[in-house]
């Protein structure tokens, strides 16, 4: 019996996880919350392959960032970029930057309501400059706003759009405020949990409008268990993980 495998042990050999790793440990994650339920998954199959326990702590885009640049990162850290504030602290090292996946906007409308043109820059431009009043996340409260802007930014019609938009405290304020016609558009994540009953989701807007949201991890420079943090960190950037991220409306990197 002594010679027999347990058949996490196997699958971690066949992933090339190395032996140190294998051993029970625990590591910690934080994450945003936007994308839970896919961290949730995935973490679950890392656990099963490498018997390695992860405990998971979530909190908004902006929060995550703040927790990190006051000095509490975890093992393993996933932001929204941008981030200059948590790097300058120097409590995650900057040479374990891991884009693990990509995050892009997308326009929602009432369910029902003609659905914009969305198809190229110029397109979305014309159509964000039409709406009579658009509803995104506060860029105090979450990434998302701030990504809103950038956006706006990126097609020079910060100052036309901006006075239009209702910020709001989450994203499903934001779906809420369109299905029930106080907004006509709604600008959110491209994410499976859009999927309120009285919104249409339009689709993502195309990179020329909308630069795509890295999310990256990082090690913390105090890190516990630097090999079992380095595999989970390499297979949340894995082609093994590219899957879950399609299924929620995420673009692996890989």
């Amino acid at each position: 019996m002594k010679y027999l495998m347990s058949a996490a042990v196997v699958v971690a050999l066949a992933l090339g996880i190395p032996r140190e790793t294998r051993a029970q440990s625990e590591i910690t994650l934080l994450s945003p919350n936007p994308i839970e339920a896919t961290i949730n998954k995935l973490v679950a199959d890392f656990e099963a392959k490498t018997g390695t326990h992860v405990k998971v702590t979530y909190g908004t885009g902006v929060s995550t960032r703040k927790t990190v640049a006051s000095g509490q990162a975890l093992d393993v850290s996933l932001l929204f970029a941008p981030f200059p504030e948590a790097l300058k602290t120097g409590n995650i090292d900057p040479k374990s930057a891991t884009v693990i996946a990509r995050l892009r906007l997308a326009i929602g409308v009432k369910k029902g309501a003609p659905k914009p043109d969305i198809s190229t820059a110029a397109a979305v431009k014309r159509m964000l400059l039409n709406a009579k009043s658009i509803a995104s996340v506060d860029p105090e409260q979450g990434s998302v706003g701030g990504a809103a802007l950038m956006a706006l930014d990126k097609m020079g019609i910060t100052a036309q759009v901006r006075p239009k938009i209702k910020w709001v405290q989450g994203g499903g304020v934001v779906q809420d405020s369109v299905a029930k016609g106080e907004s006509e558009i709604a600008l959110g994540p491209y994410l499976s949990d859009m999927r309120n009953p009285g919104l249409d989701v339009v689709g993502a807007l195309p990179p020329g409008a909308a630069t795509p949201v890295d999310i990256t991890g990082f090690l913390s420079t105090s890190v516990k268990d630097p090999k079992a943090a380095r595999a989970l960190l390499d297979y949340l950037s894995s082609r093994e993980a590219a899957p879950a991220y399609q299924a929620a409306k995420i673009f692996p990197v890989r």
